[in-house]
């Protein structure tokens, strides 16, 4: 591919890099905005955060020499009230989003850990975060060694000179060695001697204008000539791997290594037949609880590498055949021709064909944050790079691993963990739980060997087990043995390792549903933050409304027309009105046979509708005059221009964008015999007028206008082409129109569910403020027009021009902001946050990357987003629909409910087997669970119960409470009441059955009585953990049942559990010390478990305070050593 020159790194790209995250996209959570400091055309931007992770930086927005001078520009405070920094609580981290390394490290060093490379498997690497750097460096020296490599080749091979002749590899005339060396040594002097990018799409049997054939047999001789656009990727985590995993806890190995002395010793002393079965049953349980941990997690392992596959795979828009197609970034094959807008990303190595200002920003492979402008010396681009402003079209010469990109990719590992703030404050959690039965489980320990060398521990039978100077040596090591191995399983209980990975559990689990919601998390943190989340900050266009425009009123010739049908306009307005629709534009129309196949933007295919019922034939109106100049559509200033040369030598101007914006720059109109009038205040009332009418009846206001222009002052050399800024004065109005864009439906009862959730809904559009205000009405942000007051609607300007205190004043009342730049919605965003909301943002422009990345969570649009805002971004919707905004929220709000359900049936079991085992050990000196029922109810706490628990799917009573709050506890007062009511009914009842059993039972006629007694105990305290499982489904409603039917994991699980619960009792009583029950037995063990269901009702009738019932707790929690 390379030749024979190969350079290697020094040292091998491995780990977890956040780069890997697309398929030749940087994955950094923030991009560009615009571009810094003054663009070619004289506009002013404003430095925005970037991608941190491969150094694009652009300039952060606070060391701006714009930011005083320029209040656009928002300000860099990110408002977090959340007191992160300021915490003591290492586990206390409200924003894992830009938490610094040092705090991550914090919680990681006191946190109590059985299985580290469990535990922190799905948290962020931060070793290799801190590496990352340096690695990319080499990477980005390594792709310069090897163009400084072959530059050198080029030199000794005669400089500069005559390049090779083109090689002919199939049908096609030049090969992908000589492609490859083209965009990768950037030798423009070569690329004209090939004749350019005609010369190149002639070789490649394309074309500049209609690109590739595109059937499948022309798809397959590129793929098998040039390769395809993927590059492999590094394999994902075997299940052995897991299994390794699994088996790294230290209480585990512990047991394993008590099983094989016990097994050795009871083999020696009792034989093989019947020696083995209290190492080997010990051995068997671990072996399972591995067995099934490693199964849960390589489970989650799939649907992660699932959902990145998900992540990796971007649509775009190639021309195939003359007709714009959409279709997957991998489908890209050489001699493909590409559009380039905005924000998007490009998908493999190619030259420009045509541009218009096109700015590229290469710091993802150079690492330099400087934006390169693309132009006939400089016209090649890399694979991996975004769009940072203008448009273009590229003929693509490069794809997969032919590109420095996709070599990068393929080196790099795509694994990257990210911890979440709810998975923090559980490692807090299990910490202070582990603590507790770490200092239990020691309690037992002492106590049971003092009792046992005392001579005071007794065997079934009532005989002394250990008498001084008596006992065999053997048999004293292996009773110590057995002692010591209930304390090591008491802290196998006690720690509760699978506390933080439910939450990674439940999150993979929610990921997954919610692509069939139609959202796409791309950063976990985000599915659980969002329900919290207080107020949403919606976009209009696409996200309110279905996105679906048509001109439905028109004014042109100083009337208003029916745009309908063709309007009677005289011929000049309705040459001009088809020459500014036809050239400025991103659009297309594409004519075969009788149909008309428009592309383009909603906004653009509206318009080129209405221009082809003006009579419009797209390719004619293009072919009579050609574009000298273009000036996007730019969000700031609202509107977008073209300078066009026409056949006979003028030049025009045509302007298009915000119907009140382009009008106040007019000067003139054409009335409706085509002649030029000078626009005097009446007829500029005139249009106002009926600008705000179709405002107020929800429409969409654009108009268009043009200039002429001497054609002496229009530069003629492309460098000041492209510094020229386009005249904007002095315009004659060609016509306004209104675009009828419906509310989408459902989206009024989506809105009324957030607010009846407790979240707000704003709406913040570019759009003018009484379409805006007349579309919140429709979508019940606003209840009526009488609503539509000064506290609660504003515009942009007005906005932005108000102090930060002033801001945050209004942002708490404000419904609706029109006519709002990117920036305004930034700094909207960030008065919120200053006022403690928890704030979900929608965008879909480059220049909303910003305010996306500053809240707390980002949405971006899947359809109209660019690639750039969805990097930004943390949740992709798929339909751009805000009821899937509103189905997130519940998903989020699922989250953290599910999580709490598994603390409460957790905590439960935590508290029972803890009390029970140390009064029974401090007593009796015996304890009624020994190893391998302990292991067994750890299986069933742990991960049967998260997988049960976990995986709840939301339900409707999740809307009707308030959002949840950052620092509510996760234990609330109601938990706190369940689980200690139920905790005391299962303490008391089998500490009664520990004591007095025998008596109650009528066991005394039994020769084994004491087996029998301690598997009756063992039984219905697993029975009360499954009975205890029903309430935990509904931890604040009465009726625990609502729903069962539709929860199949659930159900499965519990019948999984029973019917393995019945067979240890009857078949495997050898391992588990247990004897087989009658029936009688079985219905006592039953009804003791059902009572926790009245048991249940009755204390949620039971009144709770207000006060937090967890301050005592955490006031101790808090002095403890590891907060220092």
């Amino acid at each position: 591919m390379h030749g024979q020159i190969k350079v290697e790194l020094s040292n091998p790209i491995s780990g977890s890099d956040p780069c890997a995250r697309g398929p030749f996209a940087c994955a950094g959570m923030e991009q560009i905005c615009d571009i810094p400091g003054r663009s070619r055309r004289g506009r002013k931007h404003d430095k925005s955060s970037v991608c941190s992770c491969c150094s694009l930086v652009l300039g952060t927005m606070k060391n701006s020499p714009h930011h005083q001078s320029d209040i656009e520009a928002g300000s860099t405070s990110h408002g977090d009230h959340d007191d992160a920094e300021s915490s003591s609580d290492p586990f206390v981290i409200p924003r894992t989003k830009d938490a610094p390394i040092e705090r991550l490290k914090r919680w990681r060093q006191a946190a109590l850990v059985l299985n580290a490379s469990r535990r922190f498997r799905y948290t962020l690497d931060l070793k290799k975060e801190v590496e990352k750097r340096q690695i990319l460096g080499k990477v980005r020296a390594h792709a310069e060694a090897i163009r400084a490599a072959y530059l050198f080749k080029g030199a000794i091979n005669g400089g500069n000179g005559t390049p090779p002749h083109p090689t002919p590899v199939g049908d096609f005339g030049i090969g992908n060695e000589q492609l490859s060396s083209i965009s990768r040594d950037h030798k423009v002097d070569f690329l004209e001697q090939y004749g350019g990018a005609r010369g190149l799409s002639e070789l490649l049997k394309s074309s500049t204008e209609k690109g590739i054939n595109g059937d499948d047999t022309d798809i397959l001789k590129r793929r098998n000539a040039f390769g395809s656009n993927n590059y492999p990727r590094k394999k994902g985590r075997s299940f052995l791997m897991f299994l390794w995993d699994a088996c790294k806890d230290l209480t585990l190995i512990i047991l394993l290594v008590a099983a094989a002395a016990s097994l050795a010793l009871g083999i020696k002393s009792e034989g093989i037949k019947e020696g083995w079965y209290d190492g080997g049953s010990i051995a068997f349980a671990v072996i399972l609880v591995v067995a099934v941990t490693a199964i849960s997690d390589y489970k989650q392992s799939l649907q992660f590498q699932h959902l990145n596959e998900e992540k990796r795979n971007i649509r775009l828009e190639v021309i195939r055949g003359g007709r714009r197609v959409e279709i997957s970034i991998y489908d890209i094959v050489v001699g493909d021709v590409v559009p380039l807008n905005i924000g998007d990303q490009v998908p493999a190595d190619g030259i420009l064909i045509t541009g218009h200002s096109l700015a590229i920003d290469e710091s993802s492979m150079t690492g330099e944050s400087k934006i390169i402008y693309k132009d006939s010396k400089n016209p090649f681009l890399m694979s991996g790079c975004k769009v940072a402003d203008g448009s273009g079209t590229m003929l693509v010469l490069a794809v997969g691993l032919n590109t420095e990109w996709g070599l990068l990719m393929s080196s790099i590992s795509e694994e990257n963990g990210e911890e979440t703030p709810l998975q923090v404050r559980l490692n807090g959690v299990a910490t202070f739980i582990g603590i507790v039965g770490l200092f239990v489980a020691v309690i037992v320990l002492i106590v049971l060997l003092a009792r046992y060398f005392s001579g005071h521990t007794r065997d079934a039978n009532g005989n002394v087990e250990f008498k001084a100077g008596k006992t065999k040596v053997g048999d004293a090591i292996n009773g110590a043995i057995k002692i010591v191995t209930v304390a090591v399983t008491i802290v196998v209980v006690a720690v509760p390792e699978g506390l933080p990975l439910a939450v990674t559990l439940t999150l993979a689990y929610s990921m997954r549903k919610m692509m069939a919601d139609k959202a796409l998390v791309r950063r976990l943190s985000a599915c659980e933050t969002m329900g919290s989340a207080t107020t949403i900050c919606s976009d209009k266009t696409g996200t309110l409304t279905m996105n679906q425009m048509s001109v439905v009123e028109a004014y042109s010739g100083a009337k208003k027309i029916a745009p309908a049908h063709k309007p009677e306009l005289s011929r000049n307005l309705c040459d001009l009105i088809i020459e500014g629709v036809a050239q400025n534009t991103n659009g297309s129309v594409y004519t075969v046979g009788g149909d008309v196949e428009v592309s383009g933007s909603p906004t653009e295919k509206a318009i080129l509708h209405w221009g082809i019922k003006l009579g419009m034939n797209f390719e004619a109106a293009r072919s009579e005059s050609s574009i000298i100049h273009v000036f996007p559509f730019n969000s700031e200033k609202k509107r977008g221009g073209v300078a066009v040369r026409t056949f006979d030598s003028q030049v025009h101007i045509h302007w298009k964008g915000a119907a009140e914006i382009v009008l106040a720059c007019c000067a003139w109109y054409i009335d409706e015999n085509g002649q030029l009038m000078k626009m005097d205040d009446e007829k500029m009332k005139f249009f106002q007028k009926a600008i705000d009418d179709m405002a107020a009846a929800s429409l969409r206001c654009v108009a268009m206008a043009y200039r002429s222009c001497e054609i002496t002052s229009v530069p003629t050399s492309e460098e000041e082409l492209a510094h020229w800024s386009l005249p904007e004065d002095d315009l004659i109005l060609l016509a306004i129109f209104g675009l009828k864009d419906p509310c989408r439906p459902g989206v009024k009862e989506a809105v009324q569910l957030c607010q009846k959730a407790g979240v707000k809904v704003r709406m913040v559009t570019g759009d003018n403020i009484k379409t805006a205000i007349s579309i919140a009405v429709e979508c019940g942000i606003l209840r009526s027009l009488a609503e539509a007051v000064e506290s609660n609607i504003i515009e942009g300007k007005t906005f932005r021009a108000l102090p930060d205190d002033q801001r945050e004043k209004i942002a708490g009342s404000l419904l609706v902001m029109g006519r709002s730049s990117p920036n305004d919605k930034l700094l909207l965003v960030q008065a919120l946050r200053r006022k403690g909301d928890v704030v979900a943002v929608t965008g879909d422009g480059t220049n909303d990357a910003p305010a996306l990345h500053e809240a707390d969570i980002g949405l971006a649009m899947g359809i109209q987003g660019t690639e750039v805002a969805k990097e930004s971004s943390d949740i992709i919707i798929l339909d751009d629909n805000f009821a899937s905004v509103v189905k997130v929220v519940r998903w989020g709000r699922s989250v953290y409910a599910n999580i709490q359900k598994f603390i409460q049936f957790q905590l439960t079991v935590n508290v029972a087997a803890l009390v029970i085992n140390v009064i029974s050990a401090v007593s009796s000196g015996n304890v009624p669970l020994n190893a391998v029922q302990l292991l067994w109810v750890n299986l069933i706490m742990d991960t049967l119960g998260a997988l049960a628990l976990a995986t709840e799917p939301p339900t409707n009573h999740l809307m009707d409470l308030p959002p949840v709050g950052r620092s509510e506890p996760l234990i609330t007062n109601y938990m706190w009441r369940n689980l200690l009511l139920q905790a005391a009914y299962q303490v008391s009842v089998l500490l009664v059955l520990t004591f007095r059993g025998t008596t109650i039972l009528n066991l005394k006629h039994y020769p084994d009585h004491t087996k029998v007694k301690n598997t009756l105990i063992f039984n219905a305290f697993v029975l009360c953990q499954v009975f205890n499982e029903f309430n935990a489904r509904k931890p604040d409603e009465k009726n625990i049942f609502r729903g069962i039917t539709k929860n199949y994991l659930f159900i499965g699980i519990v019948g999984l559990t029973v019917i393995l619960q019945i067979i240890i009792i009857e078949f495997l009583g050898k391992f588990t010390s247990t004897v087989r029950l009658n029936w009688q037995q079985w219905l006592t063990c039953v009804i003791i478990g059902i009572i926790s269901w009245p048991l249940a009702l009755f204390g949620k009738f039971i009144p709770v305070p207000k006060s937090r019932c967890h301050e005592p707790f955490y006031k101790l929690w808090s002095k403890l050593p590891i907060h220092g």
